[in-house]
């Protein structure tokens, strides 16, 4: 599913929670030559840094490889109050109690 999911789910859960998502993925290994010897995984690649905008600010492919970003701070307060969701809680329909 990495091709229809992996950045979607990066960006979606940057946008939920309004902060930076940082993700690592391992790099893609081909399939052990001899058949059954362990269970083989192929995996998407593209480790990824997304801004709480919903952004992908750095990336990589399916390759081994390195991801750097700046990540901005001060524009968090500046996004968070474009939606603010903190401000949003309605304590008058549920509440949430300590277990």
């Amino acid at each position: 599913t990495g091709p229809a999911h992996w950045e979607l789910l990066q960006r979606a859960r940057a946008l939920d929670n309004q902060c930076y998502v940082l993700t690592a993925s391992p790099a893609r290994t081909e399939a052990p030559e001899e058949a059954g010897k362990y269970p083989h995984y192929t995996a998407w690649g593209h480790s990824t840094v997304v801004s709480p905008w919903g952004e992908v600010i750095a990336t990589t492919d399916e390759r081994e490889g390195i991801v750097v970003a700046d990540l901005d701070l001060s524009n968090l307060e500046t996004i968070r109050g474009s939606i603010p969701i903190s401000k949003q809680k309605r304590d008058d329909i549920y509440k949430v109690e300590q277990a």
